[in-house]
């Protein structure tokens, strides 16, 4: 899918994966609406942007709110062609000592606001016959991370909704992709950094978190090639890729820093 002269909105398009994406999409000749909930952080970055972007104040877990903003954007930038589903949030911690309304929370975010995103630009994709739709999910939708019980379900929950608008509507022009980013250094990031379980930090430290530029250039690079599974690091493409026997090896690897951890406790 090209984005030339496309109307690409961004949920989460404010900072981070979302914004990082908005900025490629304009490079390429696109016309940008990005979706978020500070009006000044969305005014600041949709100048930053500049090329007619333009930024649109809602929550994504109201679904009213959504709808509007889509209608908005449309009167400003025409039909809704491509949207990209980036708001999201982390609350690493314990399971058991995770609140329910946190747990609410995320799932409120990162999958019911994709929901109501998509519910709202996809029935002018289906009359005109066309139209792309990215979810972002990450590694922890595609393997169980320690510290992650409340994002990680949220995270395959993205997942198998992408999955399953691909089963049922590409056969009528819509693109459905999905993304699993790695660790990405973004202002969440960072805040999760400052709340995760000792036991989180030991399982990941392996790993090198990307930045946003990189893991929104593997966007980017996987709508314009029409894959249905975008990645940014070896690692998550093999998982992705492999299935269960890739899956087992990194359990395996978590486990044993796992145990190394609580030795040195």
């Amino acid at each position: 899918m090209q984005l030339a002269d496309r109307h690409v909105l961004i949920t989460g398009g404010s900072q981070g994966i979302g914004l990082e994406t908005a900025r490629l999409a304009v490079a390429r000749g696109a016309r940008v609406t990005l979706v978020a909930r500070t009006e000044v952080v969305l005014a600041e970055a949709a100048a930053a942007i500049g090329h007619g972007a333009i930024g649109i104040a809602a929550d994504v877990t109201d679904p009213a709110a959504v709808e509007t903003a889509v209608a908005e954007a449309e009167t400003t930038h025409g039909p809704v062609d491509l949207l990209v589903t980036s708001a999201g949030v982390s609350h690493p911690g314990y399971y058991e000592q995770i609140p329910l309304a946190v747990i609410r929370a995320q799932m409120d975010v990162m999958y019911f606001g994709t929901v109501h995103a998509v519910r709202a630009v996809l029935p002018g994709m289906l009359e005109r016959g066309s139209g792309g739709l990215v979810g972002v999910s990450s590694t922890a939708g595609l393997i169980g991370v320690f510290g992650y019980g409340a994002y990680a379900p949220a995270k395959y929950a993205v997942r198998g909704l992408f999955e399953t608008l691909h089963a049922e509507y590409g056969h009528r022009g819509i693109y459905a992709a999905c993304v699993f980013p790695p660790d990405t250094l973004t202002p969440g990031f960072a805040a999760e950094n400052l709340i995760k379980p000792p036991e989180t930090v030991a399982v990941s430290a392996g790993v090198k978190p990307r930045s946003a530029e990189t893991v929104a250039a593997a966007i980017v690079r996987g709508i314009e090639k029409g894959k249905r599974i975008i990645t940014a690091d070896p690692g998550t493409a093999a998982l992705a890729k492999g299935g269960a026997p890739v899956a087992a090896v990194a359990e395996r690897q978590m486990a044993t820093a796992l145990r190394k951890h609580n030795r040195r406790q």
